[in-house]
């Protein structure tokens, strides 16, 4: 089929801008196929973009000869442009349609496409993926991504009222120096780098710099685990105030939780629709629980934990139905938590540590932070990390590290919760685990 080009031609309205109170105007909408109907006689196509979709209608005795045959070559997920006037119509979606006066087809779908691009026809999520651009097409997939970019919004829009400045740290690093999960080694050049698996040591460094720091930017971890809720290339939002303490930067992350889910409520309302998925406020302040409490908790339910030991997923299962919304897990354990993690001054087996949590799974991480040297290279020494390689960020002890806390927030975590998905990677765009590095 030959292609039309767009020449001079450019969109007058979105689909969404089609309505009847246009009625009679001339508009040039540009999208892809949704749907095709040839009833003889009358042909309905239902064009989407961005915005939403709207019904062409092509009647046999109105439109002219050339329109009439175009159409009639016409497949789901075609790109085309219509010029056609706006006519108020109650039987048509939305109350309207538009009469193609020309059409221009500017690129085909080849066919049978690999999966249902209405949603009707349900596929495995590995065969969505490998068709990734054209699952993003479906209602489904739509709304999860407009409500993931409202999540981002609202973030933002929250934390730079809060005074925090955006910043943007470095993802390739000369060293294994975060500790935690394993990080990808890289060939940087004669060298070998690693990606960054989170800005902990550079966000805490900004504190002298800045005060009020936060990024939203990818991480990496090499992470075994092939589970619905994890994936190795994720986006962190990350937080570090100077001086701060833990309580400080938990209030921070509970009323962000309430301000991304009124945000979400409000601006959200028809893709919460289309996933059959509520979002609740939160009350606040939000349940905080020691660490001791939650093994108390877990031990009525015969499930026996050793204290000082981590909490297993089917622990936070049976943790998440005594408490199915937001709650705070306090007071770990110190040796559980990250080295930069500071160990309570009145029992330094304790520390100023969190978890945030939703239901059962982990939506946040965070505490106040060691800003005394001696102290710091004691926890790298417990936890068996090589002193050297810390040598830059310990030499910012010496410009006058101040006391300071943060925190870190798996965004898709996060839009799994406000959308209701159950597996982690149907909110990425194009999602990397174990097993996928492709498309």
């Amino acid at each position: 089929m030959k292609l039309d080009d767009l020449g001079d031609w450019r969109r007058s309205h979105y689909t969404i801008e089609v309505t009847p109170s246009i009625d009679g105007e001339e508009v040039i909408v540009m999208g892809w196929i949704r749907d095709i109907r040839d009833l003889g006689g009358i042909r309905f196509i239902v064009l989407q973009d961005k915005s939403g979709k709207v019904q062409i209608t092509i009647p046999e005795s109105i439109v002219d000869k050339e329109t009439l045959k175009k159409s009639g070559l016409l497949h789901r997920q075609d790109c085309i442009a219509v010029k056609g006037i706006v006519r108020k119509m109650e039987r048509a979606p939305r109350g309207v349609e538009i009469i193609p006066k020309e059409i221009r087809i500017l690129g085909v779908a080849k066919h049978p496409l690999p999966i249902d691009v209405t949603g009707k026809t349900p596929a495995d999520i590995d065969v969505r993926l490998d068709a990734r651009v054209l699952d993003l097409r479906t209602d489904r997939s739509q709304a999860i991504f407009k409500i993931r970019h409202t999540t981002l919004e609202a973030t933002r829009h929250f934390l730079l009222g809060k005074g925090f400045l955006e910043v943007n740290t470095p993802k390739i690093i000369a060293s294994a120096t975060e500790g935690g999960a394993a990080l990808f080694p890289i060939v940087y050049f004669e060298r070998e780098a690693f990606l960054a698996q989170s800005p902990q040591l550079y966000k805490e460094e900004l504190t002298i710099d800045f005060e009020k720091v936060f990024e939203i930017g990818p991480a990496y971890r090499a992470e075994k685990s092939h589970t619905r809720r994890h994936i190795t290339e994720f986006t962190s939002i990350d937080i570090e105030e100077a001086f701060a303490t833990v309580e400080d930067v938990m209030k921070v992350a509970e009323e962000l939780m309430y301000y991304v889910c009124k945000v979400v409520r409000e601006k959200c309302r028809e893709e919460l629709r289309i996933l059959k998925h509520e979002v609740d406020l939160p009350s606040l302040p939000m349940k905080r629980l020691t660490y001791d409490r939650v093994i108390e908790e877990l031990h009525e339910r015969n499930v026996k934990i050793e204290w000082g030991k981590d909490i297993p997923t089917v622990a936070y299962r049976i943790l998440g139905k005594i408490h199915p919304y937001f709650y705070f897990i306090t007071d770990w354990p110190t040796k559980l938590k990250p080295f930069y993690i500071k160990p309570r001054d009145d029992d330094p087996g304790i520390s100023e540590g969190f978890d945030l949590m939703w239901s059962w799974i982990e939506i946040a991480s965070g505490g106040t932070r060691i800003h005394k040297r001696d102290l710091l290279i004691k926890r790298l020494k417990e936890q068996g990390l090589p002193i050297e390689s810390f040598k830059y960020h310990l030499q910012t002890f010496d410009y006058g590290m101040p006391p300071h806390a943060g925190w870190a927030i798996g965004l898709e975590r996060l839009v799994m919760m406000l959308t209701g998905v159950k597996n982690i990677r149907e909110v990425v765009l194009f999602p990397r685990d174990r097993f996928r590095l492709t498309p």
